[in-house]
């Protein structure tokens, strides 16, 4: 299960009506808001395609001026990424776990613009 909170801004002549296109979903729970606008809802999702797609129908509704994602708790995906990670543990170099090595040892072949 995957936990994440949004910051929904809308102008606020129009604040009453997307808090109830909001609380009338099933999308996203409400919490809070104020008077400029700024709305904050928790999403809910299996996975983080899940939240995204929650995350996406909320931008999309009408006077939603922006809507983000601002903090994501990821349980279930943090432990099946740890796992790969400890599962992998012949595959990294000896070096990496030795206390003398230094960042100027690591040479990088990559391109970050490229991502790779």
């Amino acid at each position: 299960m995957n936990l994440s909170s949004v910051v929904i801004q809308t102008k606020a002549e129009n604040l009453e009506e997307v808090l109830r296109i909001i609380q009338d979903s099933s999308i996203c729970e409400y919490h809070l808001h104020d008077e400029k606008g700024r709305i904050i809802v928790t999403l809910e999702g299996k996975d983080t395609g899940e939240e995204i797609a929650k995350l996406k129908s909320i931008q999309a509704m009408e006077h939603v001026v922006s809507a983000e994602m601002i903090f994501a708790y990821s349980e279930d995906e943090l432990d099946a990424e740890r796992s790969k990670l400890e599962g992998t543990e012949d595959n990294m170099p000896e070096w990496l776990n030795d206390p003398n090595a230094k960042a100027s040892d690591i040479k990088y072949g990559g391109d970050l613009k490229r991502g790779i």
